[in-house]
């Protein structure tokens, strides 16, 4: 309902009201398909609410013409809507329509109405080029200055554009443009022009008519050369030519074109500059060169030069004009030295880090006003005293380099940050403190000092030093009188160092202090004073020997707190906790025990690490059933949220595999939160349709990216996987890691000590290969070397918006593991930017638990002056022989009952595949005993029978390294001992673990009484166990007759299909019931709700546990949830077709308990009838296959 006007005079009248770019359009009459529309101009006008009246809002025009309108909702959801819309349109101050982003193919006809329309956004679109509200009818907007249509895929160049004679700013960047035409002349008002990101290699000379051209845009298209009507672009004062192809520079050619002082040559293959002849181009100020192939660089011509930058070059040497320069970047290349003359008074900021500097040219020391020098990452043994005493300097990095010792301080200097880091420093000097007053920031990490200088001569102490990295030396205990005097100091890192324990005196006297790194060190306890540092927001203490929980939880501020890897045993908490609390990390501390009112307090803590069970011994850990484990870290830095997530499963799929991932958001936490829960399960289910390792790690990536979906348009992460596995080709053999990454997200391999890369940086500055495709791809690089200014990486996971720029295939490795690999590290951009790779190696192997060790590479991260988020994996990995678990098999010569005869082997008449035993009876479990019982009750069932040809033998435990022989009761040839026959129905023995702790019947073995052929060590029972494959047998004896070789040949045959077919068979007992389930039900009972979306098991506090070290047939049954349908409930059934071996002690029992129901069919009488699949049907739709794959269980009492 619309009223015009603020008198009463005018009536309430229903009319159509359109809010279209900067106008109010208004229906003349009730059918606005008829009549006039009326156009109220927003734009410095103003929008009201009416109070008296419900839902109305009342918009007003600008100028003294001022006309009004009253427009009342139906909705408040409307009423909201249209009133933020408004606002946003009548406070802007030029008339400008977004329109950008809206996948738009034409201009909406009532935009047209808008004739005040200055300024038009029509970016990222589809616009068309012919029909209604097309670019054709752009003249139609008449005051029209600035047009954006960049990013349209238009392909031509739109020559309706040449008709707006009023524009002043034209952009046309991406559009795949091949040529300009000639009609661009007409846009004499014409001040910016925009062509980057197109296919052009020249321009028409009617673009050096634009007289008032002044910003021109040419980079990243096809030009081989400066175009030469720029000379007759005096206003033009910037040369805008990044990515193109100019391959060679004559300053010669710049000197005709004296109005350009900026100079943009960035990613153009550059390969020489000549600077020789008579004349020199004065006027160039500034010069960008960067990311070219320069190996030399002669710009002493170049006599106003203020502004270089030449870094990511492969220069050796560098001679520049030192009259005007003040700032020099040229860090990334191969300088031995920099050659300037005369010495530049007027330098200010200079870059020379990560080149081959041995020594710092004496004109450095003869500057006057500079103010920060960066060398860091040379070949520096020693540095000028003048240097450390200059009156100017206030910032110096020289990390990374050679030096033994730091000159002493003469003077009072006006250093305010100094990063010594990475050298062999043994003391420094005595007077740092009192001389540099003004010192803030001071890191000498990695260093060998035993002592630091003190922080004043005197009682009172004058220091302002703020930050001290002080971790990774060989400090003590001495040192914490000396940090008494920096009562300023907000961030102190002192880990892994020699600490004994801190003085608690000297510890409350830094009441400033808000974030204290005490890792690993010696220490027992953290004083009490703790309590007096109110600011503290993050203690970090892991990898110590703390024992009582130290006085934190009661200070105001207190956010973050790692006491991981220590030897806690209690913690006493206060009668409240800080809701400024939001990560505690009590991991690796195996004597603490959390009871539920201490579980109750933390409820409100967005994260709270502490063990589900006990940390595996090493014994434990050499008997593992997986020749890896791992440990990871995550920390946040400063930022308020950990954009980081880590994927870590040691035990993968339903074979000895391990999958392992860690995904980098940067900014953005969703992303990685979804990859951490969905690649998983991708993976395993791409390895269902193929084992190439290209392929299914490829698809694993592609579906990944699209599963983020809406999320995934805008946002995006780094990612990578480490699948550990046997090659499908040989499922016996050796195993091979396959590495798959995006982005920034790097692994590494220690193999006999030395590091060994296994993935790919995928950024613009490392990899010459994917800027090459990004250019050709005509993407927008800018200065930060950012796609559109959005991202450095040139593939990730989401970004979907910048596709085909930023793309998520992914770089696939596959690197087969040997006895010399020890371990694994998978870390984000932020961990390996600070720490080498050879560092990282170092690090982890000197410590043995892979926890510990992840923990460590983030602290060293973060000392290194990381601020960013940092995650690190580190897997441990027992390739070798050393790993062997395998028993040897014990021969006895005591027989445990009357050895039965060997079972035959006679094929039936109807089908030469049927397999006969001599004797059997079908036994049944109680329908009435649970899985839970059937897990603490179940014992060896391997009969006592044996072959005829040998003594009893004590079955012999396998392990990973050494895989059994026998697979499901599947002997494969050639695998017996010297190559002994055996029968076909012979047992085979395997062993299976399982931990009844973690199980879900909350039994406990030890309260039964003991089974024979059941191995207890405390918390895990070895149980012995028969399985029987009546149907799929691979016969491990030579055939004796052709008859023979075609039964072996044909049940091969039908084995190996059925096996792609099912893709394994797993075996699980629940229920008293025996069932074969395929792959696709164990990945849906991997992802029920009593197990977390990586495969661990998830307890009742929602906390995961990782699963168990075993993965075997009767854990499947002990942690499958609780349902109230489905086959965990289905009552067993015996199929008169199934024929199981039982043992004769047993038989008369097992007539009895079947008395009633029809008998099997016993003896050679058994004919083609057992081959017969039957299907149960249950509530969740799952088939069982009975009779292919038979596991049955018997217990052995004493």
């Amino acid at each position: 309902i619309v009223r015009k006007g603020k008198t009463q005079l005018h009536k309430w009248a229903e009319r159509q009201v359109i809010l279209c770019g900067t106008c109010l359009i208004v229906a003349s009459v009730k059918d606005s398909t008829t009549g006039k529309m009326h156009i109220l101009p927003l734009v410095g006008g103003k929008v009201e609410e009416v109070k008296r009246r419900q839902h109305c809002l009342m918009f007003s025009s600008a100028g003294s013409q001022a006309q009004t309108y009253f427009v009342n909702f139906d909705t408040l959801a409307d009423y909201q809507r249209w009133y933020r819309q408004a606002l946003k349109v009548v406070s802007q101050t030029i008339s400008l329509v977004d329109l950008s982003c809206y996948s738009l193919e034409t201009v909406p006809e009532y935009l047209f109405y808008c004739q005040d329309i200055t300024h038009l956004n029509l970016r990222h679109n589809f616009m068309s080029l012919q029909g209604p509200g097309s670019l054709l009818n752009l003249p139609r907007f008449s005051q029209l200055k600035s047009l954006n249509l960049s990013h349209n895929r238009l392909g031509v160049f739109p020559e309706c554009v040449c008709d707006i004679l009023t524009l002043t700013e034209l952009n046309l960047s991406c559009n795949s443009l091949h040529s300009i035409p000639v009609q661009i002349g007409n846009l004499q008002n014409l001040q910016i022009l925009s062509l980057d990101g197109n296919h052009l290699s020249s321009l028409p000379e009617d673009v050096g008519g634009l007289f008032q051209l002044n910003s021109l845009g040419l980079s990243f298209n096809n030009f081989s050369h400066i175009p030469a009507l720029l000379e007759r672009l005096s206003a033009v004062d910037k040369l805008a030519m990044a990515g193109n192809r100019v391959e060679s520079l004559e300053l010669s050619v710049l000197v005709g074109m004296n109005h350009l002082k900026n100079i943009d040559l960035r990613l153009n293959g550059l390969r020489w500059v000549n600077s020789e002849g008579l004349k020199a181009a004065c006027q160039v100020t500034q010069l960008d060169l960067r990311d070219n192939y320069l190996e030399s660089l002669d710009l002493s011509s170049v006599c106003n030069l203020e502004t270089l930058h030449c870094q990511r070059n492969q220069l050796g040497s560098l001679t520049l004009g030192g009259f005007t320069l003040r700032s020099l970047h040229a860090s990334s290349n191969r300088l031995l030295t920099v050659n300037i003359y005369p010495v530049p008074n007027q330098m200010t900021h200079m870059d020379l880090s990560q080149n081959l500097l041995e020594y710092l040219p004496d004109w450095v020391c003869d500057c006057r006003k500079i103010e920060m020098l960066d060398v860091s990452s040379n070949l520096l043994s020693e540095l000028p005293s003048r240097l450390l005493n200059s009156l100017s300097l206030r910032k110096l990095l020289v990390g990374n380099n050679y030096l033994q010792r730091v000159p002493d301080l003469l003077d009072h200097v006006p250093l305010e940050a100094l990063d010594l880091q990475h050298n062999k420093l043994a003391e420094l000097p005595e007077s740092l403190f009192c001389k540099a007053l003004n010192l803030k920031y001071l890191n000498v990490s990695a260093n060998q000092l035993k002592s630091i200088p003190p922080s004043s001569q005197s009682e009172e102490s004058l220091s302002t030093l703020q930050e001290l990295y002080l971790t990774g030396n060989h400090l003590n205990e001495d040192c914490g009188a000396l940090l008494v005097g920096h009562q300023n100091l907000r961030i102190l890192h002192i880990a892994y160092n020699q600490l004994v324990s801190f003085p608690a005196s000297k510890l409350s006297k830094l009441e400033q202090l808000e974030e204290l790194n005490l890792s690993g060190n010696k220490l027992k306890t953290i004083p009490s004073t703790v309590s007096s540092c109110k600011r503290l927001h993050t203690l970090i203490a892991h990898s110590n020997h703390i024992k009582v929980f130290p006085e934190i939880l009661n200070l105001p501020e207190i956010k973050i707190v790692d006491l991981s890897c220590n030897e806690l045993t209690e913690i006493q908490l206060p009668e409240s906790l800080p809701s400024t609390l939001q990560e505690l990390d009590l991991t690796g501390n195996s004597s603490l025990m959390l009871e539920h009112k201490t579980l109750n307090l933390f409820s409100h803590i967005t994260t709270l690490k502490f063990d589900q069970k006990p940390p595996t011994t090493a014994a434990d850990s050499q008997n593992s059933s997986t020749p890896w484990n791992h440990g990871y870290s995550e920390m946040s830095g400063q930022r308020n949220k950990l954009c980081v997530s880590v994927l870590a499963v040691d035990q993968f799929g339903d074979n000895v595999e391990a999958c392992y991932g860690i995904f980098d958001g940067d900014r953005n936490e969703e992303v990685p939160r979804l990859l951490q829960c969905t690649m998983g399960d991708v993976l395993s289910e791409e390895l269902l349709d193929s084992s190439v390792d290209s392929v299914y790690m490829c698809n694993t990536f592609l579906t990944s990216h699209r599963k983020l979906g809406m999320a995934g348009q805008k946002l995006g992460a780094s990612a990578l996987l480490c699948y550990i596995h046997r090659e499908s080709s040989d499922p016996g053999g050796s195993y091979s890691v396959t590495v798959a990454n995006v982005g920034n997200c790097q692994a590494v391999l220690c193999r006999d000590g030395r590091s060994v890369p296994l993935s790919k940086i995928y950024n613009l500055e490392n990899c010459t290969e994917e800027r090459e495709r990004v250019q050709i791809c005509k993407a927008i690089i800018t200065e930060d070397n950012k796609v559109s200014g959005v991202t450095c990486c040139s593939r990730l996971l989401g970004c979907s918006y910048l596709s085909p720029w930023v793309l998520p295939k992914p770089w696939v490795h596959t690197e087969p593991l040997c006895s010399q690999d020890e371990f694994l590290i998978l870390g984000n951009r932020a961990l390996f930017e600070r720490v080498s790779y050879q560092e990282a190696v170092c690090t982890v192997q000197s410590v043995q638990d892979p926890r510990a060790a992840a923990k460590k590479l983030c602290s060293l991260a973060q000392s290194y002056g990381c601020k960013d988020n940092i995650g690190a994996v580190v897997v441990s990995l027992r390739i070798g022989e050393d790993s062997c678990t395998c028993e040897p098999p014990v021969s006895t010569a005591e027989q445990r009952g009357p050895p039965p005869g060997p079972a035959p082997v006679t094929p039936g008449p109807g089908d030469p595949t049927t397999l006969i035993p001599s004797s059997g009876v079908v036994t049944e479990l109680s329908s009435e005993t649970s899985a839970s019982e059937l897990g603490s009750e179940a014992g060896s069932t391997a009969s006592d029978e044996q072959t005829s040809s040998g003594p009893a033998s004590r079955p012999e435990r396998r392990c990973s390294v050494h895989p059994a022989t026998a697979l499901c009761g599947i002997r494969i040839p050639g695998s017996g001992p010297g190559g002994a026959q055996q029968s076909p129905l012979q047992r085979q023995p395997s062993s299976a673990t399982f931990s009844s702790k973690h199980s879900d019947n909350g039994l406990d073995s030890d309260d039964e009484a003991p089974l024979e052929g059941v191995i207890s060590n405390g918390s895990k029972l070895e149980v012995e166990v028969d399985i029987h494959c009546c149907a799929f047998q691979l016969l491990s004896g030579a055939p004796e007759t052709p008859k023979d070789l075609n039964l072996e040949k044909h049940s091969s045959d039908f084995l190996c299909e059925k096996i792609r077919r099912q893709n394994s068979v797993v075996v699980s007992a629940t229920n008293g019931c025996l069932l074969a389930v395929c792959r696709r039900e164990i990945i849906d009972l991997k992802k029920s709700p009593s197990t977390s979306c990586l495969f661990g098991k998830k307890l009742a506090n929602g906390s995961v546990v990782a699963p168990e070290d075993s993965h075997n047939l009767i854990e499947v049954a002990l942690e499958a949830p609780k349902k109230k349908s489905g086959y965990f409930t289905a009552p067993a059934q015996q199929d008169p077709e199934d024929q199981l071996i039982v043992p004769p002690s047993l038989e008369q029992e097992v007539r009895e308990q079947l008395k009633g129901q029809n008998p099997p069919i016993l003896g050679p009488s058994m004919t083609t009838s057992c081959k017969t699949e039957r299907r149960e049907e249950y509530d969740d739709q799952i088939t069982f296959v009975q009779n292919h794959c038979i596991c049955f269980f018997s217990i052995r009492r004493q």
